[in-house]
């Protein structure tokens, strides 16, 4: 039972499903500022979610634009969908790096269809992000039907 368990937090650890921040860890990235991917809703959904992420003031300070990419995917980690930007400043695209101009709230959209047109199956999902290049954990998200 304990090397079942054991594998199993190693194999989420490699997919990348589970943060491996260990006590002590993350002080230099604690005091940066950091971006907030808020849960999507409704969650479970169907046929269609939103997601909220929030880019704070001070990732703009140095004049820099800041580039996010929210991408999807299933429990086998295969690439379902990237979804699109809400209310950016250049209309609505895939949030694939992105570039973002000012601090605030956003939201990107994803109609619960896959890369290839069909619409997904019921199950749990991931939203993995990235900001400027930066990998933070994913949230889990749920399609009901």
């Amino acid at each position: 039972m304990r090397r079942g368990i054991g594998v199993g937090v190693v194999l989420l650890l490699a997919l990348g499903l589970f943060p491996a921040t260990l006590h002590g860890q993350g002080n230099e990235t604690s005091r940066r500022p950091r971006p907030q991917l808020g849960q999507n809703y409704p969650n479970p959904f169907n046929p269609e979610t939103r997601i909220p992420f929030e880019l704070p003031a001070e990732m703009f300070e140095s004049g820099e634009k800041v580039v996010v990419t929210i991408r999807i995917y299933n429990a086998l980690q295969q690439l379902v969908a990237v979804p699109k930007a809400r209310n950016h400043p250049l209309g609505e695209r895939e949030v694939l790096n992105l570039e973002y101009t000012s601090p605030g709230k956003y939201e990107a959209y994803w109609d619960g269809m896959l890369v290839s047109g069909q619409k997904v199956a019921s199950g749990v999902y991931y939203m993995r992000w990235e900001v400027n290049g930066e990998r933070y954990p994913p949230k889990k998200m749920v399609v009901a039907k």
